[in-house]
């Protein structure tokens, strides 16, 4: 097998594996191994690229899908560069800058590798084995740190080498080290919520409170930047930080303070003690981690239970939703279909589910955001009902991930079913995930905007519910026609980035055009009746053009 140059990186710290408890000789293999295999997943679009088969492969096994995609975080890493140029307010620019590092390597890690951590697919092989659950969870955890290097690595490197060139070597140290903490700490900290929700939960409880765990994570970051952003004032054009104890709760606080203390010779108790967390917390984290890494081991088996979830009341469900839609009997038999995939597939929930917490969260930062200026009582008769379009942006996500599934080789089923039309598919496919996954996200928001704003906005809000069902048909009209659930989860990084952040722009484009025809008279209702046209019309002709895929 490939040696490659991250193990051998990792063989310089196998005292501090070995003091650990950790047989490092075995979880070098097992992570060469998962190294190896994660190289040769085939990208999907090679799949289907028919005349180049063979060497097209053979390049496909020497590359990684996931290493192949670093640089839209390189791009990332490249726009928050300024913030290292703004001066030598480093607890103003580094904060903010590790704000944005950690938000984006969590919601990597939530949606990405939390199937790496929660993995009992190698218990077959591995487990019939004499190696300690302590190994074999160590092993899991530095794989997905490896890929967390690499992202980081992605995000990091311009900034850094702009940081060594305008602040020199000392802050180019300290950059990197607090790279490393935070990294550290990110990753420990997602196992440790793992640890506490498998020890507290088992059976299909336990698989639920893993979505909510997602969802709420997946909030509790989104917040917390926002408060981040809250921590400083701007006084005469000069941003101004006035360091509080509880701050210490605000974590990217903990990995600016170091370039503080230790380059502009600050010391205030409170950045001190901030920078002693940022070097403490994640070591203490990862020596408890190692401590309850046989207790999650051992934990992860209840993931392979199968449960005693009656599915009688979502059954009962699709049946009734599935009777009231306008559709054709097959569509409603994919509909249904659809329906319990999407209910029971494990691994589409962890991909899915932060999406919709950011749904949830982004129109009440947006309108949190004009709070200062206009307060809760100077909401109605405001246009900012219309932030409630960001809710949107989880559409072209949920629609992606419908082709994938952990059972997808079942997708041998499409070929032998007498189905007339394929639009049948992909039509109930799509009006499953769209009410079971969008319509409450919808209603929940449309209830609390109407709370806060009044009923006069009733007219945007089912406004708003057209554009969504618009938005839907174009997304899956935009992105590539795959048959649902018939690829592998692997397959998702190679993902439709660019396609999926055009989509995001439409959305935009669709809310500006609802804000210009609320400028006029009867402008709203003009945009209705084109929406209603245009709904007619797409979800008629779009799928019917998917017969031929």
């Amino acid at each position: 097998m490939k040696n490659y140059k991250s193990l051998l990186i990792l063989d310089r710290f196998r005292g501090l594996f070995e003091k650990a408890g950790v047989d490092y000789a075995v979880m070098r293999h097992i992570l060469q191994a998962k190294l190896m295999m994660d190289a040769r997943r085939v990208p999907s679009f090679m799949n289907n690229r028919k005349g180049k088969k063979s060497a097209d492969r053979e390049d496909a096994k020497d590359s990684n899908n996931f290493l192949g995609s670093l640089w839209i975080y390189g791009v990332f890493g490249a726009f928050s560069t300024p913030f290292i140029l703004l001066g030598h307010n480093y607890i103003f620019q580094m904060s903010l800058l590790f704000g944005i590092f950690m938000f984006m390597t969590l919601t990597a890690l939530i949606s990405d590798f939390s199937s790496v951590l929660l993995d009992v697919r190698d218990r077959n092989i591995l487990g019939t084995k004499p190696i300690s659950r302590k190994t074999i969870s160590m092993a899991k955890t530095v794989h997905v740190f490896i890929y967390m290097v690499f992202l980081t690595g992605a995000l990091g490197i311009i900034p850094l080498v702009v940081g060594l060139v305008k602040h020199g070597v000392l802050f180019f140290i300290v950059f990197l080290l607090a790279l490393i903490l935070m990294d550290l700490f990110v990753v420990v900290l997602t196992a440790m919520l793992y640890v506490v929700v498998l020890r507290f939960f088992d059976g299909e409880k336990l698989k639920d409170m893993i979505n909510y765990v997602q969802i709420g994570l997946t909030i509790a970051i989104t917040i917390g930047y926002q408060l981040l952003i809250r921590l400083f004032n701007i006084v005469n054009l000069d941003v101004v930080f006035q360091p509080k104890w509880w701050q210490i709760f605000i974590v990217p606080v903990w990995f600016g303070a170091p370039f503080e203390v230790l380059l502009q010779g600050n010391r205030d108790p409170l950045f001190i003690f901030f920078t002693l967390l940022g070097l403490l917390v994640p070591i203490l984290a990862i020596a408890m981690y190692i401590k309850l890494m046989p207790l999650l081991e051992r934990n992860l088996q209840k993931l392979a239970d199968p449960g005693e979830r009656s599915d009688k009341a979502g059954a009962g469900w699709s049946r009734f939703i599935a009777r009231l839609l306008p559709v054709g009997p097959q569509e409603k038999a994919f509909f249904r279909f659809a329906w319990t995939m999407i209910g029971n597939e494990r691994e589409f929930k962890l991909k899915v589910y932060p999406s919709l917490g950011f749904s949830l969260i982004f129109p009440f930062i947006f309108i949190f955001t004009q709070l200062k200026d206009i307060g809760l009582r100077g909401l109605p008769g405001t246009k900012l009902h219309l932030f409630i379009y960001s809710c949107a942006l989880l559409v072209p996500t949920v629609i992606m991930m419908l082709r994938y599934s952990g059972k997808y080789k079942a997708a041998w089923i499409y070929h032998t079913v007498p189905v007339a039309e394929r639009s049948a598919i992909h039509r109930g496919t799509v009006l499953a995930a769209l009410i079971r996954l969008v319509l409450p996200v919808y209603v929940l928001e449309s209830v609390i905007f109407v709370f806060l704003f009044g009923p006069a906005i009733i007219l945007d809000l089912i406004v708003f519910g057209f554009v969504i069902m618009l938005f839907s048909v174009v997304s899956f009209a935009f992105l590539s026609k795959v048959l649902p659930f018939s690829q592998p989860f692997e397959a998702a990084q190679q993902s439709e980035g660019l396609r999926v952040f055009m989509l995001m722009l439409l959305i935009a484009v669709l809310a500006g055009l609802h804000l210009a025809a609320a400028s006029v008279s009867y402008g709203v209702y003009i945009y209705l009746v084109v929406l209603l046209i245009l709904n007619v019309v797409t979800w008629s002709r779009v799928f019917s053009s998917s017969n031929a895929k």
